[in-house]
């Protein structure tokens, strides 16, 4: 790579620099956050790096691996990385020793990092004269690491919201048949997506109507990669099962969250001897509860993320039941303008918008001829 290309005019554009290299990692680190690191000297970009996969090289050493291959003068340089540099040994030496070891004077960082093995990092490289900044792009850099505070601060997956909607906010037409809405990149796009979870989810209409098989069809896949499970979430288990892909050729790999009442019924029965997964599932006066089915897949299956893909309603019930930490969004330049056609999220009979539920954005992006918006939760 020509780095010296790579000219920039802040401290904000090297850190986003670095932003967008960590999340090349994304399907490959988990359970490790994503991280990613740039060297600078004189306002040009000189070597980048990236934690690649979990028990590699961290982005830190990789970066200081590229300046030594560069025969980079590293005394003079600026390192910087979205994530405080570990001061613990792991399946790796700590960071923070490479970096003293490298002569890098000055270091900026992200954002400090919350797990308390690595805590000490930043204070260690001040006790030996490295110069040290924080905070550039914080917010950007702890959403790289929002799904490893999921795992560390809870004990379910992260969950991945994804939906395709017209300008008008529509996913499917009246009928609810499966069209495409959003562009082939999209399309591609969210092939990419599900190289990085462990399980899809969709609703039971979802299976109805589209028969889907909630595999990645990526020609080319990341090392080491397995295909998600699938979950239908149903207050009515399928009874003609054999129409299904899922529950004829994905059997094994097919979960069913559903009521207790289902879950013990004599379709639930021929399904379990198919070898599916049947999960009851409390209720409320809303509906299912999904908290315990997102435990279920982290503890019994060791799922660490999960990608919504259903329809309007199972959207709604996510959001509201506080159980989505990022919503990407296609945004087709498209408008149907039918009033009865699916919209993207639907069930809630809130009137005003200060009852709205808020999201913030994240990151924005082409995506062939749509847009693509990655969204969090504003409240955290």
């Amino acid at each position: 790579m020509n780095f010296c290309s790579s000219t920039f005019n802040s401290s904000e554009q090297f850190m986003a620099r670095a932003v967008s290299l960590a999340l090349r990692g994304r399907a490959r680190t988990a359970p490790n956050p994503t991280v990613g690191a740039v060297m600078v000297r004189d306002g040009q970009i000189v070597a980048e790096g990236w934690h690649q996969y979990c028990g590699g090289l961290h982005a830190e050493r990789n970066c200081i691996a590229e300046a030594k291959a560069q025969n980079v003068d590293m005394t003079k340089c600026t390192m910087f990385v979205t994530l405080e540099p570990c001061n613990h040994y792991g399946k790796t030496p700590p960071c923070t020793e490479g970096i003293i070891e490298a002569g890098i004077p000055h270091i900026v960082v992200g954002t400090r990092d919350p797990n308390p093995k690595a805590a000490g990092g930043l204070e260690f490289l001040k006790s030996k004269g490295v110069k040290v900044e924080t905070g550039v792009l914080e917010e950007q850099c702890l959403d790289l690491i929002s799904d490893f505070l999921t795992w560390q601060n809870t004990n379910r997956p992260y969950s991945i919201l994804k939906l395709a909607s017209t300008l008008d906010g529509k996913i499917a037409g009246t009928t609810g048949r499966q069209e495409a809405v959003s562009s082939p990149d999209s399309f591609e796009d969210v092939q990419k997506l599900r190289t990085i979870v462990g399980a899809v989810i969709i609703g039971g209409n979802t299976l109805r109507e589209d028969n889907p098989s909630l595999n990645c069809r990526l020609e080319i896949k990341p090392e080491g990669f397995t295909q998600p499970k699938a979950v239908v979430v149903t207050t009515k288990l399928p009874k003609n099962h054999e129409a299904f892909t899922l529950t004829t050729t994905r059997a094994k790999e097919t979960i069913f969250w559903t009521t207790t009442e289902q879950a013990a019924s004599e379709t639930a029965k021929e399904l379990i001897n198919k070898g599916i997964e049947i999960i009851g599932l409390p209720c409320d006066e809303k509906g299912l509860i999904f908290d315990y089915g997102f435990k279920f897949m982290r503890e019994k299956h060791g799922v660490l993320r999960t990608l919504c893909e259903g329809g309007g309603k199972l959207a709604l019930s996510l959001v509201e039941q506080d159980l989505i930490d990022e919503f990407v969004m296609y945004q087709a330049p498209r408008i149907l303008g039918n009033s009865l056609a699916r919209a993207n999220f639907a069930g809630s009979d809130k009137q005003f918008m200060e009852e709205a539920l808020n999201f913030r954005v994240s990151r924005v992006s082409q995506s062939g001829c749509d847009l693509k918006i990655v969204f969090k939760p504003a409240d955290r």
